[in-house]
């Protein structure tokens, strides 16, 4: 990778954090910790079947029933809560209804995600779809939503009041990124701000819900809680920008997805956006290649040998895609650690959010 980039008129000078892994795991487990409990008995209100298939789906059961140690995600929305009630001086546990009402909005919408998708693996195993049936996954989904609601608002506080605004709006926006992200699947071209803009409802804003949402519910000031969303906003920009390199590049046996994920669902993700205005032969082909796609048939387009994946990544490696997404993904990072700048809380909580914040932008490492 080069050691300067030019975005949009800036340069950049890209870093790659050292990450805390240690420091970071016990975040993220802290957050499993806290919240697990509160969040599987919320899922118990939950009328049968939807009680099952949504433990089926959070990975607490297999397909059978039988109790399982599945794989519940990375858990960096609940450990950003958590730390946000620290950061307006609350304990964490403060933070633990926003936590959960986070993770219930962010696996409603895995549930439809997959559905409309057509994933048939997430966390190493087959989808809620997949196994029970697309009406059960639209049903789940939906109840998740509604429970993440009740969460807060069962609290009766005026705080619980700001958090489920802030929590409706940030839904409101993630459904937004969705419509966008399907209806860019099949057009030849979309702009890299048009990415950047359907990423942003789409990741960033339950990020930055997550980051803000336990310092609201721990009192914090709007100011306060504004500026860590803009932290959480960066940050899910960032994240999502390594998601797309692991949607293309990444191990399956590492995402539990197949290989070359993104291509086969014809995202028009940031590394394809990229290329596409690079310009130059490499570009000019792809966008050759991916305009005839964008009119096949969908079961023309299942057909496909991974060779053919194999040339359109490559391509899109070529044409520089992989590198400015790269990029882009440590200057939103770089964002969000200016953010912090703006916030007063103790170094040590602070430096929990910078540790978070490194760890996500290492992770196609």
């Amino acid at each position: 990778m080069s050691t300067t980039t030019k975005n949009r008129g800036e340069t950049v000078t890209p870093a790659t954090p050292a990450v805390d892994t240690a420091g970071v795991m016990a975040l993220l487990e802290r957050g499993r910790t806290l919240a697990t409990p509160v969040l599987r008995a919320a899922v118990n209100r939950l009328a049968p079947p939807m009680d099952t298939v949504a433990a089926y789906h959070f990975g607490w059961i297999d397909a059978e029933g039988n109790p399982a140690e599945g794989d519940g995600g990375k858990a960096v929305r609940p450990a950003l809560a958590l730390l946000s009630a620290e950061a307006a001086g609350a304990a964490p546990e403060a933070g633990v209804p926003g936590a959960v009402a986070v993770e219930l909005v962010h696996n409603f919408s895995l549930l439809h995600d997959d559905l409309m998708d057509g994933d048939e693996q997430r966390r190493h195993r087959d989808t809620v779809w997949k196994v029970h049936g697309p009406a059960q996954a639209i049903l789940v989904g939906d109840a998740l939503f509604a429970l993440a609601n009740e969460i807060l608002l069962e609290l009766g506080t005026a705080d619980a009041g700001r958090a489920t605004r802030r929590l409706t709006a940030a839904t409101r926006k993630l459904i937004d990124g969705q419509a966008q992200d399907i209806s860019y699947e099949h057009r030849e071209r979309v702009t890299v701000e048009e990415c950047l803009e359907m990423e942003g409802n789409k990741t960033g804003a339950l990020l930055a819900c997550a980051a803000s949402i336990g310092a609201v519910l721990g009192g914090a000031d709007e100011h306060t809680a504004d500026t860590l969303e803009r932290y959480g906003y960066h940050l899910g920009l960032a994240f999502q920008a390594v998601d797309d390199l692991l949607g293309i590049w990444g191990d399956p046996e590492a995402t539990g997805k197949r290989t070359w994920s993104d291509l086969r669902q014809r995202k028009k993700s940031l590394p394809v956006v990229a290329a596409l205005a690079a310009g130059g032969p490499d570009s000019e082909r792809l966008a050759q290649i991916l305009a005839a796609d964008a009119h096949k048939p969908e079961e023309e387009f299942a057909d496909f040998s991974e060779e053919e994946f194999a040339v359109r990544a490559a391509l899109i490696e070529q044409a520089g895609g992989r590198d400015w997404t790269s990029q882009e993904a440590r200057r939103q990072h770089a964002t969000a650690m200016e953010a912090l700048d703006s916030v007063d809380m103790p170094a040590e909580i602070r430096a929990r959010f910078v540790a978070l914040a490194d760890f996500v932008v290492v992770r196609e490492r």
